[in-house]
């Protein structure tokens, strides 16, 4: 590997582990706002941090980077349809209602900002690296 190629993959690296921070971060200030009671390690935000962690292990070693980078994709756009759009909305099927004032619609709206990054740098790279082996 040349030292080009080196330094391209060693700021990719941390780019996607950036992206996959500022969308956990983006759960855990939604959460923050939303349900005060919770504390960094309630399940709520450890686990989603704990899934991020093993999704971005799994992008950076196996040799199926397409793949994985498509897991990610599926992981920031669960967060943003499932947490951040489809839960704002008080639908009958939520075990929940949700408020309905600035508070809760700004908490998703900065809840789905947070995703957006990681969900078009996935995107970018599940075109950009080869359909086999990659």
């Amino acid at each position: 590997m040349n030292k080009t190629s080196s330094l391209t993959a060693d700021r990719s690296l941390g780019l996607v582990a950036a992206l996959l921070a500022l969308s956990w971060l983006g759960l855990f200030v939604h959460n923050s706002i939303e349900l005060p009671s919770l504390n960094l390690l309630s399940p709520d935000n450890s686990l989603p941090a704990l899934v991020a962690v093993l999704l971005y292990a799994g992008w950076w070693l196996l040799p199926t980077r397409r793949l994985a980078a498509a897991l990610l994709l599926v992981w920031g756009l669960l967060h943003l349809v499932g947490g951040a759009i489809v839960t704002v909305i008080p639908f009958s099927f939520l075990p929940f209602v949700p408020d309905q004032d600035f508070t809760h619609y700004f908490a998703h709206f900065l809840y789905g900002l947070a995703q957006l990054p990681l969900i078009g740098v996935m995107i970018q790279q599940i075109r950009r690296l080869p359909k086999t082996g990659a």
